[in-house]
């Protein structure tokens, strides 16, 4: 059994604004199921504490002032969660990283140091609580101070650094730096300066005992120019240490078979019962009610990395086909209104629901026969595994995690019976419009359809095999950061 603490900025079910939330409330579950130590440690936000209630508080006491760490257990599980509280640092209500008006806090450098700063105190068992973790499992730059900062600690724990979406690097003035009295040292490349500014991620990226992001392809990517986003020299200088393990999915939550949130259960033998989720989902947004009419659904950000730009740059093509399209989400305030104008030029072919619904987003699982993901890059992606579990075929572009969880309906593997969705590679307009053709083409060819349908619903996304590597990925952490051990002892002392 190892003892991991799980450091994070955003956990679900209390907070999320984004795919980080979903692996850090589901993996130290699943880590736990395993047999392992987990607990977690994140901000006191306003929102949470309401959510948590009365907590048992722990106050420490360090040159920015009192902190107390209140102490829970992460809803519907037994993992213990630890909140950083600190007067002003957390205690706002609405997103953790942005203001009311849309831009970041002007702070955040400042409060995300202060939660790697304690996290730091636990993991090195400072603050009473009795316990000292094996591996510190940092995610993303809100926490990519810490594996810097613990190098400066004999006796250290190993650290895991994932990243979750390299394009947000936490990156600040220099200014900040001097702010934040960090060691002299880090204001370097090969430290945390990165061109003039401080890069939190750059702490995560470069000191890390292991650094894994959330699909073995994007794993690959980011090692190039196109999705590097400016690391991808760094990164390529650390590949022996990086890796990718695929994002798992709640399988409970997301199971076709016990949904309470859809109105006909079904599995992948009983498919004729997906259609009454169909009709379900026309009379929800007043569509014809025919189950013959393909209906294509989007659930998610509509922001240019989700590549809504390329559907909307599509409609006018897309609306000559005999579909239905839903869309689900909220961005860009441009794609919002865009996609209000042709609402109302084809009420009765387009239904858009802005923002997000929980349950709505099951029924469209559960009732669309296509469901649309033309990212431009898409580290992991849920949606995808979600619409396979459910019978509803993915129409993709080979990036990231969409590219390790699709398999492309082309000959061989439809042939061999695997093929599970459509995936296209350029982000162009014209390339998803013939992916959805090709679509279009197999869903006439109902047997090939049904096999299809049936090759996504039988695969395993669940957490447990992800947990599994994760636990072999700490093992490689601490046989590094022995190693590191061993060789600094030989330095300092000349043996």
């Amino acid at each position: 059994m190892r003892k991991i603490l799980f450091a994070t900025s955003e956990v679900y079910p209390l907070i999320k604004t984004g795919g980080l939330a979903d692996v850090s409330g589901s993996l130290p579950i699943a880590l736990k199921a395993l047999g392992q130590d987990v607990r977690i440690i994140m901000p006191a936000y306003a929102d949470v504490l309401a959510i948590l209630g009365e907590l048992k508080t722990t106050r420490i006491v360090q040159s920015s002032g009192t902190i107390d760490i209140f102490e829970g257990t992460l809803p519907g599980s037994s993992i213990p969660l630890w909140l950083v509280a600190h007067d002003g640092s957390f205690d706002r209500p609405g997103n953790p990283y942005i203001d009311p008006t849309g831009k970041p806090w002007p702070d955040n450098a400042e409060r995300f140091a202060l939660l790697c700063r304690v996290t730091i105190e636990v993991a090195m068992n400072r603050v009473g609580f009795g316990w000292k973790p094996d591996i510190v499992h940092c995610n993303d730059w809100h926490t990519g101070l810490i594996p810097a900062l613990l190098g400066d600690e004999p006796g250290r724990p190993a650290t895991v650094f994932t990243i979750h979406n390299l394009a947000y690097q936490g990156v600040f003035p220099k200014e900040t730096f001097k702010k934040l009295a960090l060691p002299q040292r880090f204001w370097s490349y090969q430290a945390l300066e990165f061109h003039d500014q401080l890069s939190f991620i750059k702490g995560g990226l470069i000191y890390a005992d292991r650094i894994n992001t959330v699909s073995p392809n994007y794993a690959i990517e980011i090692q190039g120019k196109e999705f590097g986003c400016g690391m991808e020299g760094l990164l390529s200088q650390r590949s022996d240490r990086l890796s990718g393990i695929l994002n798992g999915i709640d399988a409970d939550a997301w199971n076709p078979a016990k949904d309470p949130l859809i109105p006909c259960t079904y599995d992948a033998e009983s498919l004729d019962r997906k259609g009454g989720n169909k009709s379900a989902l026309q009379r929800r947004f007043a569509l014809l009610e025919d189950r013959d009419t393909a209906v294509i659904a989007l659930v998610g950000r509509l922001v240019q990395q989700k590549g809504i730009d390329l559907v909307i740059e599509a409609l006018p093509k897309l609306m000559e086909m005999p579909l239905q399209l839903i869309i689900l989400g909220s961005g860009e305030r441009k794609y919002e209104r865009t996609l209000q104008q042709w609402t109302r030029l084809y009420p009765d072919r387009i239904a858009l629901t802005l923002g997000y619904d929980e349950g709505l987003s099951h029924l469209i699982e559960a009732g669309a026969d296509m469901f649309l993901m033309p990212s431009r890059f898409e580290p992991c992606g849920l949606n995808q595994m979600y619409s396979q579990r459910y019978g509803t075929v993915p129409i993709v572009r080979c990036v990231g995690g969409l590219a390790d969880t699709v398999e492309d309906a082309e000959a061989t593997n439809l042939a061999l019976g695997r093929a599970s969705g459509v995936v296209f590679r350029e982000a162009r307009a014209g390339a998803l419009l013939q992916a959805v053709n090709h679509a279009f083409n197999l869903y006439r060819n109902k047997p090939l359809w049904t096999q299809i349908q049936q090759a996504g619903m039988n695969k395993d996304f669940s957490w447990r095999r992800s947990a599994a590597q994760y636990l072999e990925l700490y093992e490689q952490a601490l046989a590094d950061c022995a190693a590191h051990g061993a060789s600094l002892y030989s330095r300092r002392t000349g043996a």
